[in-house]
């Protein structure tokens, strides 16, 4: 999957699959995280938020289980 880099002090980059409606997210530390079954219309409101990380905490975190990876 592609990810784009944004700027945020915690997120490196985010990506979307669309076909398996996974997202990822790349963390400053670099951990990279997928949620599967992610709406689409969430990314685009994720990716176009003001605050990557502020949209994250509140829509993201605590609503999707995440699956990890490190790359």
């Amino acid at each position: 999957m592609e990810r784009e880099y944004v700027e945020s002090s915690m997120i490196t980059s985010i990506g979307y699959d669309e076909a398996s409606c996974t997202l990822e997210v790349e963390f400053k530390s670099g951990v990279v995280w997928q949620y599967h079954d992610f709406p689409e219309y969430m990314w685009y409101e994720f990716r176009s938020a003001e605050s990557k990380g502020k949209y994250f905490h509140a829509n993201i975190r605590e609503q999707y289980t995440p699956l990890g990876h490190r790359v």
